[in-house]
């Protein structure tokens, strides 16, 4: 059987619902109207009883035992009042009176006369008479002595009441329907909305969206934490506790963001509304990298959301990246260059200049030989040396010449040192050396480095239009370039990685007008 909607489940329980309410009201109040309408009619009738017992004319009767004139008395008064029947009886409870005349002479039938002719009561019966069952008001009539001399029955039959409460319980069951009808309207109203409210969802594809979301929230790298109108923390993930150092078995959820985090600005984003990205955090002694959203119920607020990843792991993708691209470039420079200087022996042979082809060859062969020569026993790391061979190759390809001081020297680095790290910080001042000397059609970029002393010193110098002093700070920023929209990364990552190192760099004025970056690491990192 297929399952029904959510929104056919909300109409058939509320219709159930009602129906069930009216049943159970509409039981009570037919109930009370029927014993109410009983106990209103017994009233009534015994105080017709009382008031006609107490009639000068009905105690003459009563004592002369004048049927005839009885009779006469006990109509006038039934039709007088709304009563079913007037029956009058003697103190033997022979009948005097009654709605048939035929029956006038003979016992009052109920057998519920004794308290009223014996005792002198008046009371409200319910008995079975000769007309059917009824409610009847039992009221002795005394003589001007005291003396009992018979007694009055004024009675209503039930059927009446029967036809009564049949009335309104038509009317309880039009008012039923009408309820009915009107709560199948609103429940259809209700299931529209409802379903609206939820996106047309239904209650597995909701659970299984929480699944989902739960299993993609747990499943991100980036630490998460989301945040309602008041500022309660209503979403976190394992990544967000990790990074926070908060405690796994301590309840996060429901605590407000400013107790868990004082310096969150969660609070701030849920006044103002304006989203943020890509902002720096510190916390808890690491900086994040956090973006934060808004969420939005319409042009209302209803909570707000941040994402955030550990700094430190964005630079090492960075560095890496950058790695990557120089190793692919060092290739592509070594490739272009041997193919440019392979097509010029060819063409030398071709036109007979073998002695000129094998000059060429042994010269490139002999400054290759030398720079290796020269990397072998100056740089102990071979990756730094991988990226000068290619720094090298890449400045010939770009028409540019690479000098590197014969001086320099850079042996095994220090621990807490890593190669990437001097890739990252060397390769980005090459580029920028490079680039600078293009655009000012210089022709060579000196590099020098030691090792000598308590740090590590690179020195990189280019023929360049040179930096000048308002711009030597805001050339490390991200984003800022002079080159083009989209640049402005490489010097950005040089200081990153020296902050990292708690390292240094310098911009000064160079020998040939160009600039000289001068970058200084410690070999011992303090820690902290």
């Amino acid at each position: 059987m297929a399952r029904l909607k959510i929104s056919t489940r909300l109409m058939i329980m509320m219709c159930l619902l009602v129906l069930l309410q009216a049943a159970l009201l509409g039981g009570f109040a037919l109930r009370y109207l029927s014993s109410s309408l009983e106990d209103q009619i017994g009233l009534r009738a015994l105080q017709l009883a009382s008031m006609i017992a107490q009639t000068p004319a009905v105690r003459e009767a009563a004592r002369t035992r004048d049927s005839h004139s009885m009779q006469m008395l006990a109509e006038e008064l039934r039709e007088a009042t709304d009563a079913t029947f007037i029956s009058i009886g003697d103190s033997e409870g022979i009948r005097l009176a009654h709605p048939l005349p035929e029956r006038i002479g003979k016992p009052m039938v109920g057998g519920d006369n004794e308290r009223a002719l014996k005792l002198g009561q008046s009371y409200i019966s319910r008995a079975t008479g000769s007309l059917g069952p009824s409610v009847r008001g039992k009221a002795p009539i005394f003589s001007e002595q005291g003396d009992i001399l018979g007694v009055v029955s004024v009675g209503y039959l039930t059927t009446s009441l029967e036809h009564i409460i049949l009335r309104y319980q038509s009317i309880v069951i039009s008012v039923t329907l009408g309820l009915l009808l009107l709560s199948i309207l609103l429940a259809v109203w209700i299931s529209r909305r409802f379903r609206a409210a939820i996106y047309g969802l239904e209650p597995h594809q909701i659970a299984r969206l929480f699944e989902e979301r739960n299993a993609t929230l747990e499943s991100v790298r980036e630490g998460i934490i989301a945040v309602n109108a008041e500022g309660q923390i209503t979403t976190f993930n394992q990544a967000a506790a990790k990074t926070l150092g908060l405690p796994a078995a301590e309840p996060i959820r429901g605590r407000p963001i400013q107790e868990v985090l004082p310096d969150s600005r969660l609070p701030d984003l849920l006044q103002s509304g304006q989203p943020e990205f890509d902002r720096e955090l510190a916390v808890e002694g690491q900086t994040l990298i956090v973006n934060r959203i808004p969420i939005r119920d319409g042009d209302r607020i209803i909570g707000g959301v941040a994402s955030f990843r550990r700094k430190d792991e964005l630079d090492q993708v960075s560095r890496q990246l950058t790695q990557i691209r120089q190793y692919a470039e060092t290739l592509r420079s070594q490739a272009h260059e041997y193919a440019n200087k392979l097509h010029t022996i060819a063409g030398l042979i071709q036109i007979g200049a073998s002695d000129r082809a094998l000059e060429i060859i042994g010269q490139e062969t002999r400054e290759h030989q030398a720079l290796l020569r020269w990397l072998s026993e100056s740089v102990g790391e071979p990756v730094l040396s991988g990226c000068l061979l290619g720094k090298y190759n890449r400045a010939h390809e770009l028409g540019l010449q690479l000098e590197i001081d014969p001086d320099s020297h850079m042996g095994a680095l220090p621990e807490g040192i890593t190669p990437e790290q001097i890739v990252t910080l060397l390769g980005n001042l090459l580029d920028n050396a490079f680039e600078a000397t293009l655009a000012a059609g210089g022709r060579q970029v000196r590099l020098s480095m030691t090792d000598l002393g308590r740090e590590l010193i690179f020195e990189i110098e280019d023929e360049g239009a040179g930096v000048p002093m308002a711009e030597r700070e805001k050339i490390f920023q991200r984003g800022h370039s002079s080159k083009s929209t989209g640049r402005g990364i490489g010097l950005h990552l040089v200081r990153q990685t020296l902050t990292q190192l708690g390292g240094e760099i310098t911009v000064s004025d160079g020998s040939n007008g160009g600039a000289r970056f001068t970058a200084y690491i410690p070999k011992e990192v303090e820690a902290g």
